[in-house]
């Protein structure tokens, strides 16, 4: 369970949130929406640990975690909404490069496979840099399917990514959540899942 209590966080002079508490079961969506600015990527990087609430807690599995907690962060793939690959690198060594920062390590025919899955065959020798925005997304799906962490925490996850592309995602994070993992996204474009798995939570 992912357990937020009485959070609150701002920008320079501007409250974003506060007072806000929410839970999160194994098997279900936390989808976030809000105006641009109403704090969505504030609270999707608290959840990660990767920025402190001016004020409340984070729970993870009954336990206050504190900003880069380390039991918080191995147990959750965080996406932000760039994706975060390198121009120079080939798209196989940007998704190789992704799984290894993650303290994973998989066999090459294993990248193949989740490049194919993702329709990447083709681009895997090429450079990030001869990609289109969608085709860099789809190297963060892949990186979806190798690392095995109960948590996912993605921003704005359909970004750049078509009709396939967005479809693709949807059933990767309704198999994640069929598994017993849990998915908070913040999203202006509402994935399809199953009504009985999803949670709402508007800002602003």
């Amino acid at each position: 369970m992912l357990e937020a209590h009485d959070l609150a966080a701002r920008r320079g002079h501007a409250r974003l949130f506060s007072g806000l508490s929410f839970d999160v079961d194994g098997g279900q969506a936390l989808v976030v929406t809000g105006a641009n600015g109403a704090g969505k990527t504030t609270l999707l990087r608290t959840l990660a640990g990767l920025t402190a609430p001016e004020a409340g807690e984070i729970r993870w599995e009954g336990r206050t975690v504190a900003p880069f907690d380390s039991a918080l962060r191995s147990a959750l793939v965080y996406a932000g909404h760039q994706p975060a690959v390198k121009d120079e690198l080939s798209t196989e060594e940007n998704l190789s490069a992704l799984v290894a920062l993650a303290g994973e390590s998989v066999p090459r025919e294993a990248l193949g496979r989740a490049l194919d899955s993702v329709a990447l065959a083709r681009q895997r020798n090429l450079p990030a840099r001869a990609l289109s925005q969608g085709q860099r997304r789809r190297i963060g799906l892949a990186r979806l399917m190798l690392v095995k962490r109960p948590l996912w925490i993605l921003d704005e996850p359909t970004t750049a990514l078509d009709a396939a592309g967005t479809q693709l995602l949807t059933r990767l994070v309704a198999e994640h959540l069929e598994s017993g993992g849990i998915a908070v996204t913040a999203t202006h474009a509402p994935l399809n899942l199953a009504a009985g798995r999803t949670r709402a939570l508007a800002l602003g």
